[in-house]
C-alpha cells in the first residue's frame, strides 16, 4: 500500500487512513499521517482531487 498523495510506502505508518473516493466510490484512497495532516491533495484515476 502506499499513500495516493506522496507515494510513501505504508506499512510502518500507523496512523494512514483507507476510504473509497467520494466521488465515484470505487477506487481506494490511502493517505499517510503526513499527508492527511498537511492536507496535500490526492487524485483518483476518476479525475476527483481532494485535500
Amino acid at each position: 500500500m502506499k499513500c495516493s498523495s506522496c507515494k510513501t510506502n505504508l506499512l510502518g505508518d500507523t496512523n494512514f487512513v483507507q476510504f473509497k473516493c467520494p466521488a465515484c466510490g470505487k477506487i481506494d484512497i490511502f493517505r499517510c499521517s503526513k499527508c492527511k495532516r498537511l492536507s496535500n491533495i490526492y487524485k483518483c484515476p476518476c479525475g476527483f482531487e481532494g485535500p
